[in-house]
């Protein structure tokens, strides 16, 4: 008899990443991949394109680290350009993911802006257009999270910033960026776990979180019979420098995720194939979505 084909090793998804405590550490806001320990891992050494956004334009939010890195590596990997946000004292991370970007023969463009003002929000629409000469996918992903243990400490300012930042923010870009997408756009918000599991140290996050679901799903509506479609994802515990920058108290970083079904936090690069596949022609019919990347943890 012939020989039978061998199987390969499948990974096992409890250790393919990073699956053991993490080091108390933290970071000055907005926090620095660079800074990171250990590393996140955005796939920049993994992540293989296979032509499924040739020719498209992106503009993503908080693209200089965590998920919005890993998308805008996946995205050029695809074949977009990508214009990149974040915010200026970022911009040592953000040329690294622009160096990526640029390694695929595809364009980069820079955009440093604070979006939780209206202006330069808008402003920052306006510039991704000019410079990548049009628009046809939107990822609304920065955004702004710091741990508050008791209400009465939550001031007026933090909950003002938190919901400017990942509220205000993606209605003003969205709105700004709807004259410039046609048929065959996309919109992909970055929701989260925290949207139907809302940690109690976390109250105006979470209440953001579920803001950006109700937004998705009645902007999807409005938009589907324009040929542009909607959707979000919705990360668990993801390893990223938000949660060492005040996004979790210092205490609870060493076990970080470790609380999920697969007793471990994300890695960015786990997020972004889910991304790809909303802005991809392959998700033709889904339209008001949440795609759950958590490890397991219980949604919807």
């Amino acid at each position: 008899m012939p020989d039978q084909p061998t199987t390969p090793d499948l990974p096992d998804p409890r250790t393919q990443y990073h699956s053991g405590e993490f080091p108390e550490q933290t970071h000055e806001w907005p926090g620095f991949d660079h800074k990171l320990d250990p590393k996140a891992d955005h796939g920049e050494s993994t992540y293989r394109g296979s032509g499924r956004l040739l020719g498209r334009k992106a503009l993503i939010t908080g693209a200089d680290s965590g998920i919005g890195r890993a998308v805008a590596i996946a995205f050029a990997r695809e074949g977009a350009d990508v214009a990149l946000n974040y915010v200026a004292s970022e911009q040592d991370d953000a040329e690294e993911v622009a160096a990526l970007i640029e390694q695929t023969g595809h364009k980069a463009v820079l955009l440093p802006a604070d979006i939780s003002f209206e202006e330069p929000a808008r402003g920052l629409v306006r510039d991704a257009v000019s410079a990548l000469g049009g628009l046809d996918i939107l990822v609304n992903n920065a955004g702004y999270q710091q741990s508050c243990e008791d209400l009465s400490e939550l001031t007026s300012d933090q909950f003002d910033k938190t919901l400017r930042t990942n509220v205000y923010a993606m209605f003003w870009i969205t709105q700004e960026a709807l004259p410039h997408l046609s048929e065959g756009a996309s919109i992909i918000n970055t929701t989260s776990i925290q949207a139907y599991d809302p940690s109690p140290h976390l109250l105006d996050y979470a209440t953001t979180k579920a803001a950006i679901n109700n937004f998705t799903k009645g902007l999807a509506a409005q938009l589907a019979p324009k040929g542009i479609r909607v959707n979000a994802v919705a990360p668990g515990p993801i390893w990223t420098p938000l949660q060492v920058s005040g996004g979790q108290p210092p205490q609870a970083v060493p076990k970080f995720g470790q609380k999920t079904p697969l007793g471990r936090a994300g890695q960015p690069a786990e997020l972004a194939p889910a991304y790809v596949y909303l802005a991809s022609a392959e998700s033709s019919y889904v339209v008001g979505s949440t795609l759950h990347v958590n490890g397991g943890e219980t949604s919807p």
